[in-house]
């Protein structure tokens, strides 16, 4: 799930929360977090999809989803939140600088190879990219598919043989309704009983609307 932005000019103020109060810090993916009333997509990024993998410079596949993730709950770790909104996209998630105790989040993901500039949103990480490019960082080590195009390819193969081309998985278990999108690593485990009041969506939004969840990894 990536950013369509929708301009919210009452974003403009800093939205600040501490992993030390009330509300816990949630990872989500390697570029979405939670601070349990807002969900934080990264601005300027997207990081590898949870279930994603990607080849080294020897062709060895390593988990690139997961290193992105670990990173980002490294980073979190003992930290103290503070995000800069910037507007709210499709699915209610709200656009963000996000800093940990000091530290932007993106750039860093992005520095460390564990994250893509999403140039065709906003281009403020372009330089760290290219740095982590010429210093082989990461997903920059071998040939590697960027997260908007492993989520299409996924996406159209799950298509062709879902319900009314409807590819979203609305699971119900013991903790609670979460939908999984075609990257996600569960995606093909998960099984819909309408009988039990699962369902299929054909998009994400739809999915959160009707009250389900994307799955929280950490």
């Amino acid at each position: 799930m990536k950013n369509i932005i929708l301009p919210l000019a009452l974003f403009a103020s800093v939205l600040a929360c501490s992993t030390a109060g009330a509300a816990e810090i949630r990872v989500i993916d390697g570029d979405t977090l939670s601070d349990g009333e807002i969900t934080y997509r990264l601005n300027g990024i997207d990081a590898p999809e949870s279930g994603q993998t990607c080849l080294n410079s020897s062709g060895t596949s390593w988990r690139c989803g997961e290193a992105a993730t670990a990173f980002l709950v490294d980073l979190l770790a003992n930290s103290d939140l503070k995000c800069q909104a910037m507007a709210r996209d499709r699915y209610g998630r709200t656009i963000a600088t996000c800093f940990a105790s000091g530290t932007d989040l993106g750039k860093s993901l992005v520095e460390a190879g564990l994250a893509w500039s999403f140039r065709r949103y906003d281009d403020v990480y372009s330089e760290a990219e290219e740095t982590a490019k010429a210093r082989h960082k990461g997903v920059w080590t071998g040939v590697n598919q960027a997260p908007w195009e492993y989520r299409e390819e996924r996406w159209t193969a799950a298509k062709q043989s879902a319900p009314e081309g409807c590819p979203i998985k609305g699971n119900i278990s013991k903790n609670g309704k979460i939908y999984h999108a075609p990257w996600s690593p569960w995606y093909s485990r998960t099984k819909i009983s309408p009988a039990k009041g699962e369902r299929w969506f054909c998009n994400e939004a739809d999915a959160i609307a009707a009250g389900w969840r994307a799955p929280h990894w950490h």
